[in-house]
């Protein structure tokens, strides 16, 4: 597990994680949902489309990647997770298919000081997906709004 205080977090870590299968049941359904383009939601018509088949919705994708980050970024246990203020630069690089096998990549990129905050900071990851070709499929920057361990520990001793 990584460390979880702001402070314990360097710059240039490198996580490396998750596996999950993409099934076309899955794709189908989550596009019926939340994004019911035809290349989503319609395998024959999907061979029409520029793709030439059936594609993962991009919010999709970006709910596998939170559905891999969760447990190692935030786990059971982690106090100093406090939210996050968005993601930055979401691309989506190549179409997830049915039967592709994602993983992550996660690479601290930068730390920021809340001055109105000085309890707790920002987090920045450059978190990229790779199908089972390591091919990039999407990549985002997440911002992860976290504790400082010693303004914890002085708020707790008030």
């Amino acid at each position: 597990m990584p460390t979880r205080w702001f402070e314990d977090v360097p710059i240039g870590r490198v996580l490396e994680y998750g596996s999950y299968t993409v099934t076309e049941q899955e794709i189908i359904e989550f596009a019926q949902a939340f994004d019911p383009q035809p290349f989503h939601i319609d395998p024959e018509a999907a061979k029409q489309s520029p793709f030439g088949g059936l594609i993962a919705s991009g919010w999709h994708t970006c709910a596998l990647w939170m559905k891999m980050s969760v447990p190692v970024m935030i786990g059971e246990n982690n106090k100093a997770a406090v939210g996050s203020p968005g993601v930055l630069e979401l691309r989506w690089i190549k179409p997830v298919r049915p039967g592709d096998t994602l993983r992550v990549r996660s690479t601290v990129v930068e730390k920021v000081d809340l001055k109105s905050r000085p309890d707790r900071g920002i987090i920045r990851s450059r978190n990229e997906v790779f199908n089972q070709k390591d091919e990039l499929v999407m990549s985002l920057i997440g911002q992860a709004l976290t504790l400082k361990r010693q303004a914890t520990a002085m708020e707790a001793a008030k």
